[in-house]
C-alpha cells in the first residue's frame, strides 16, 4: 500500500509538472507572438547581392498583424484579402473567389511566424503564374525581419526590415524659410509618355506658406487624379504636406536644400518616403518620388505654362 501510494503521488506530481510546463510554454509562445502585433512600415531591403535600383520591400510597404487565440490575423499582405485568420496548428484557411482559390497555412516555429498561401486558379494555373508564396516574420531587436519566397521563383528569396512607425527615426530638418522655395512658384505643366497630362500650380511664397493643386488628365480629357499640396514654415524649417484626392494629409520634412533643389522625407510613410523638387538651368522642373534609398523612383517633368 505504501508503494502504491508513493507511486500515485509521484505520478500526480509528474502530471502537475507537465501541465505547468505546457502552460508555461503556451505563455512564452503567446508573449513571443505579441511582438508581431501592430502596423509595420518597410525600412530597408536586406537581400544580399542586389543592385541599388533593385532595392525595395519584399512585400507590401505597409501591413499589419494581430494575434488572437491560436492564430495570427493578416491585413495588407496582398491579394486584396482582409482579416485573414491563419491558424498556428497548420489548419488551412481557404478564401474562394470567382477566379482563384487561396489557401493559407501557418505555424510558429523557431521564434518566427511563417505561412504560405497557395493559389488555385479556376481556369488552371499557367506555367508562369505564381502558385505559392512563402513568408516568414521574425521579431528582432532591430525590428521585424520579413523573408518572402515565390514559387515558381521569379528571383531568389527577398528579405526586408520593417518597424513600427514610432520606432523609425525622422530626418534632421534643414534650416530654411518659405522664401527659399520661391523658385517653385508658378504654373507648371507636363506630359507623360502615355500622353497623360499633369500640372502643378504653386502660389507665391507668402505668409509663411506656399499652396498648390495638382491635376492629372488622361488622353480622353478626363481628370483621373488630383492633389492638394502645401509647403509651410515650422520650427525654423519647412514641411511639405500632401493630400492625394483631398484625403488625410501626409507630412514630409525638408531634409536638404540647395539652390533650386529641395528634398523632403518621411521614412514613416509607406510610399513615397522621399520627394525631390529640382529646377534645372534650362527651366525644367522635375518632381521625383520614391524610397529613401534605392529602387526605381518615379520622375515627372514640367515646364512653365506657355513656354
Amino acid at each position: 500500500m505504501h508503494m502504491r501510494t508513493w507511486l500515485a503521488a509521484a505520478l500526480a506530481i509528474v502530471g502537475a509538472l507537465s501541465i505547468a510546463l505546457a502552460a508555461e510554454t503556451r505563455s512564452t509562445q503567446a508573449g513571443e507572438l505579441r511582438a508581431l502585433e501592430g502596423e509595420w512600415i518597410f525600412v530597408e531591403d536586406r537581400t544580399e547581392g542586389r543592385a541599388m535600383e533593385e532595392l525595395g520591400p519584399p512585400m507590401s510597404s505597409k501591413f499589419s498583424m494581430g494575434v488572437v487565440e491560436g492564430a495570427v490575423v493578416l491585413n495588407g499582405h496582398g491579394s486584396g484579402h482582409r482579416d485573414v485568420r491563419v491558424s498556428l496548428d497548420g489548419a488551412i484557411t481557404e478564401i474562394a473567389e470567382p477566379q482563384v482559390i487561396s489557401r493559407y497555412r501557418g505555424s510558429w516555429k523557431d521564434a518566427a511566424f511563417e505561412y504560405e498561401v497557395a493559389f488555385e486558379r479556376v481556369s488552371g494555373n499557367s506555367p508562369d503564374s505564381i502558385q505559392r508564396i512563402r513568408r516568414k516574420f521574425r521579431p528582432t531587436a532591430d525590428g521585424l525581419l520579413v523573408s518572402v519566397a515565390i514559387d515558381p521563383p521569379a528571383r531568389k528569396e527577398s528579405i526586408g526590415l520593417y518597424r513600427h512607425a514610432e520606432d523609425i527615426a525622422m530626418p534632421t530638418p534643414a534650416k530654411a524659410g518659405i522664401g527659399d522655395m520661391e523658385w517653385l512658384a508658378g504654373a507648371w505643366v507636363g506630359k507623360r509618355s502615355s500622353g497623360t497630362s499633369i500640372e502643378e500650380r504653386w502660389s507665391p511664397a507668402l505668409g509663411g506658406a506656399m499652396l498648390a493643386v495638382s491635376r492629372t488628365v488622361n488622353t480622353s480629357g478626363k481628370m483621373v487624379a488630383f492633389e492638394y499640396l502645401r509647403i509651410v514654415e515650422r520650427d525654423g524649417g519647412l514641411v511639405y504636406i500632401a493630400q492625394p484626392g483631398g484625403k488625410t494629409p501626409t507630412e514630409f520634412v525638408l531634409s536638404a536644400l540647395e539652390e533650386n533643389r529641395a528634398v523632403f522625407e518621411n521614412p514613416r510613410h509607406d510610399y513615397p518616403k522621399r520627394i525631390v523638387y529640382e529646377l534645372s538651368a534650362e527651366g525644367v522642373l522635375s518632381a521625383t518620388i520614391g524610397q529613401t534609398k534605392g529602387g526605381t523612383p518615379q520622375r515627372f517633368e514640367f515646364r512653365r505654362e506657355g513656354e
